[in-house]
């Protein structure tokens, strides 16, 4: 009867340092972190789906401006090195909350809300210059193609952006301490995500001919 109850017992958590509790899990890490890591798979996808489709309709387009009409790779080049610049606050932010700082977490953090607001303004006034040149959405092929791929990286990092401050939100009302260090480490995998494929649309897009 007593060996019964023993294994009816959950097993216990695992404790770490400072006092942080851990739930096992049968894959070695959270499920949150999981489903972190699942989301941004299939995001791969979506975003592997949108650059090939641009790569194949970017010079079908017989009517109107073309990348080489537009494109001011000096100005997206600036804009692009702010994102990425972005990635180190970032990163600061989950090292400073894993050691308990938490002050300096919530100023990595609304350093890194600014930084990726920088970009999308950058976005933003490009996309007017675009348009104000004659390439619309509906234009032609190209524009169309451009303005998908870029405008839903545009909304993962504004979608980003929201996260960011509500993570500061949480930090200001004393909810963001050391024992909840994996929810910016899981989101800082989020926003690195979204730098990494940056790099990959600028190459694809502005660089290569």
């Amino acid at each position: 009867m007593s060996d019964t109850a023993m294994t009816a017992q959950p097993a216990d958590p695992e404790l770490h340092p400072k006092g942080v509790v851990s739930h096992q899990t049968s894959t070695g890490i959270s499920n949150e972190k999981l489903a972190m890591w699942l989301f941004l798979g299939s995001d791969c996808l979506l975003f592997g789906a949108l650059i090939s489709t641009y790569l194949l309709l970017r010079h079908r387009s017989v009517t109107g401006p073309g990348p080489e009409d537009v494109f001011d790779i000096p100005f997206t080049s600036v804009s692009s090195f702010v994102l990425l610049f972005s990635s180190l606050t970032m990163a600061m932010a989950v090292g400073a909350i894993h050691r308990g700082e938490e002050r300096r977490c919530r100023t990595f953090l609304v350093t890194t809300a600014m930084l990726g607001a920088l970009f999308i303004a950058g976005q933003v006034y490009e996309f007017t210059s675009f348009v104000k040149e004659g390439l619309g959405y509906t234009t032609n092929i190209f524009g169309s193609a451009f303005y998908t791929l870029t405008g839903f990286h545009g909304v993962h990092v504004s979608v980003g952006i929201v996260f960011l401050l509500g993570l500061v939100i949480m930090s200001l009302r004393g909810n963001l301490g050391p024992e909840r260090a994996e929810t910016v480490e899981i989101f800082g995998l989020y926003w690195h995500f979204v730098d990494i494929v940056w790099i990959l649309i600028f190459t694809v897009v502005y660089l290569i001919p």
